[in-house]
């Protein structure tokens, strides 16, 4: 008995001089993904900058979770756990997010819209880019809310064959992105737009049952599309300069506090300006790459696309009531 209340008296004198502190509060979890299951993919280096930023500055507090395409290779899986709440940040393609009830987000996905990179990033980090994340946002009830945008570089034709003219798709399978104003363009200009789900496009490729595809020279050439049957000539179609969501569950953000806000801010802010960074470097160095197995690149005018490109534009806009978010993008080239 003795000896047990010596043992108590010194873990109380413990206590109350501080002797014994209280356990280690567990770090949160923070998860995020995107679809692409390269390492060396753009969006991979964003989401490990965000790591290492929101880590340093919680000083632990946060623990994050990048998933390479280990959540979900289709990005409508990653939406879905995004909603779930199995994932807290996601990268997602526009034509996605009108699957979800949103249809003025389309509007990212419209062809022949920016003429280069800072056009884009003028409309995006600008009051066009403000505004949009506000209709997401609120059209969505707060689910969803865009942290920022992400580029995934400037896509082009690559295919069975080189094109020397627009009339040169008629007839042809082309995989595109899940948009209806993407497949309009392409249905208007005599080609077929087909659905294939990323991850299995390679095959696609490679079997034939795909005549083309269309993407940056980055992403297709790190899954070798460019080394298949069906991939190897490029057509420097340029038609889009590509917009992607960096997307957060509002409601999970409206659960942070303040301090916590201010974390995944700056992390965001760090991330954004590694991804593009990445995405602008590695756009000549996948093309050389391309280029030296094998892949062969041709131009082509543009002209003729941009001329079927402008009256989707037109009606789109017209059709959603954004007109004036139109015109702001057009005016952003000047």
């Amino acid at each position: 008995m003795k000896k047990l209340a010596v043992i108590c008296v010194f873990v109380l004198t413990a206590v109350l001089v501080g002797g014994l502190s209280a356990p280690a509060e567990a770090a949160a979890r923070f998860i995020v993904a995107h679809n692409q299951t390269s390492q060396e993919n753009p969006y991979q280096y964003g989401m490990l900058k965000f790591k290492e930023v929101l880590e340093r500055l919680s000083s632990g507090a946060f623990e994050v979770d990048v998933h390479a395409g280990t959540i979900g290779t289709n990005e409508d899986e990653l939406v879905e756990k995004l909603q779930l709440g199995a994932a807290d940040m996601i990268v997602a393609s526009p034509g996605f997010m009108t699957r979800v009830g949103i249809p003025e987000v389309d509007m990212f996905s419209l062809l022949y819209l920016y003429s280069g990179f800072p056009h884009w990033e003028r409309v995006v980090d600008g009051e066009v880019g403000a505004k949009f994340a506000e209709i997401i946002n609120e059209k969505s009830n707060n689910t969803f809310r865009i942290a920022a945008y992400w580029s995934a570089g400037v896509r082009n034709y690559y295919g069975r064959k080189p094109i020397e003219k627009i009339e040169d798709l008629n007839g042809m399978t082309i995989r595109t992105q899940m948009s209806g104003v993407v497949a309009d363009f392409w249905t208007q200009i005599g080609a077929i737009p087909t659905q294939v789900a990323w991850g299995e496009l390679y095959q696609a490729l490679q079997q034939g049952v795909v005549d083309s595809a269309e993407n940056d020279y980055t992403n297709f050439s790190l899954l070798d599309h460019h080394r298949t049957a069906y991939g190897r000539f490029i057509t420097e179609t340029e038609h889009d300069y590509t917009t992607r969501l960096l997307l957060m569950n509002g409601n999970r953000w409206d659960s942070y506090t303040d301090q916590q806000k201010a974390w995944i801010t700056e992390a965001v802010k760090e991330a954004t300006a590694e991804e593009r960074r990445v995405t602008y470097e590695q756009l000549d160095k996948s093309k050389e790459r391309v280029i030296a197995e094998g892949g062969v690149v041709n131009t082509i005018d543009k002209a003729p696309f941009v001329a079927i490109a402008v009256p989707i534009q037109d009606e789109l806009a017209k059709r959603l009531g954004l007109e004036d978010l139109l015109q702001a993008i057009r005016d952003a080239d000047k």
